[in-house]
């Protein structure tokens, strides 16, 4: 018996009400982002556990110009066996308004064959943006949240090795321009375009704020005037994130990932009375190896011959009446009297979508 569906804890049953919820909730402010800032640099340090340079060169590159650059100048032809380097990526994020001086956690991840950077030092790496320009310096010690070991021909790795992060181990060494409110206005973006709640944001706006200080672009874009002063216009910012506002509920939903059978659905999706007849078919084929021995005094040979068999089997499936469900929680129990396990449900409910019986878009992952 196949386990009834669990829609675990992010299916948690949640009241209809909707709840008022902050500005700085449902939109963002545009322009105000982060920025990904990514580098090439060399792990040292490692206990016998970097990089194969035979099949990986490049690390023995790297190795050689930063020595260069140190004042260390190898023979040409020099072929460095080393095992306790890494050529590793390094990425971050650098977040709006940072300045120089400012500290960035970093991820360092293996780029070659190295079996555990625990214990590595990242060597002083700069982090650049999408425009080519360096704006932080990445160096430190690499904290990997993982342990192995092997011996005998036998291996034991708890967690990923190849990976691990650098607390504040960056440094912004460059800031990014920002103009937010300096003409005069701003514009916040919500999530979701709806524009039923682009005009309740505007109304919460105009209605604290004061009349005419916003109006909707369109579904998703509000733009806001804001006084020229830098001290008050961040005081009026942060007031507007703090205002409070009821949305609409948001649209029927259900996210499929056709990977892994998972089924996620919100709180806006009903059911209207159906019936489902579910049964499993599962098809076997198996192979029977049988050997053929010839009598001592014969003059056979000894063979293997192969016997096939395939096997079709349907599991009954009876005509369930699933009753309308109104909410999420009489959705779930509709669902779970099918008794279908997740990959099943992913094609019963696409055919509930098909007779017009769910009430909610169907979504692919």
């Amino acid at each position: 018996m196949f386990p009834r569906l669990i829609l675990a804890a992010v299916l948690a049953i949640a009241t209809t009400a909707a709840q008022a919820e902050r500005i700085k909730d449902l939109a963002t402010l545009a322009g105000v982002r982060n920025n990904q800032l990514v580098g090439y640099g060399v792990v040292v340090g490692l206990d016998g556990t970097g990089d194969q340079t035979s099949q990986a060169p490049f690390t023995t590159q790297s190795l050689i110009n930063m020595l260069s650059h140190l004042g260390v100048q190898l023979p040409p032809g020099t072929n460095l066996q080393l095992k306790n380097i890494a050529a590793v990526m390094v990425t971050t994020q650098l977040p709006a308004f940072a300045q120089p001086g400012q500290p960035l956690d970093v991820t360092v991840s293996s780029l070659a064959n190295a079996k555990s950077l625990r214990g590595g030092t990242l060597i002083m790496t700069p982090l650049k943006g999408a425009d080519g320009q360096v704006y932080a310096i990445a160096q430190g010690n690499v904290v990997v949240g993982g342990a192995g070991g092997q011996g005998g021909g036998a291996s034991v790795t708890v967690n990923h090795l190849s990976a691990g992060r650098i607390p504040a181990g960056g440094t912004v060494e460059r800031a990014v321009d920002s103009n937010i409110g300096q003409q005069g206005f701003v514009t916040y973006e919500l999530a979701d375009t709806d524009f039923s709640n682009a005009q309740r944001v505007m109304d919460a706006i105009n209605r604290n704020m004061g009349d005419n200080t916003a109006y909707a672009l369109d579904g998703r874009r509000i733009q806001v005037k804001v006084p020229m002063g830098a001290p008050e216009r961040v005081s009026f910012l942060g007031r507007i994130d703090q205002l409070t506002l009821t949305p609409l509920q948001a649209a029927a939903k259900v996210i499929i990932n056709s990977r892994t059978g998972s089924v996620v659905m919100n709180q806006a999706v009903t059911l209207q009375e159906c019936a489902v007849a579910h049964g499993n078919l599962a098809v076997s084929v198996g192979v029977e190896q049988n050997v053929s021995q010839p009598n001592a005094l014969a003059q056979g040979q000894t063979t293997v011959t192969q016997r096939g068999q395939v096997d079709v089997r349907q599991d009954p499936g009876a005509l369930i009446r699933v009753n309308a469900g109104a909410n999420l929680a009489d959705v779930v129990k509709a669902l779970n009297a099918v008794g279908a396990n997740p990959m099943d449900l992913i094609s019963i409910l696409q055919a509930m979508k098909s007779a017009g019986a769910l009430r909610a878009d169907l979504e692919v992952i």
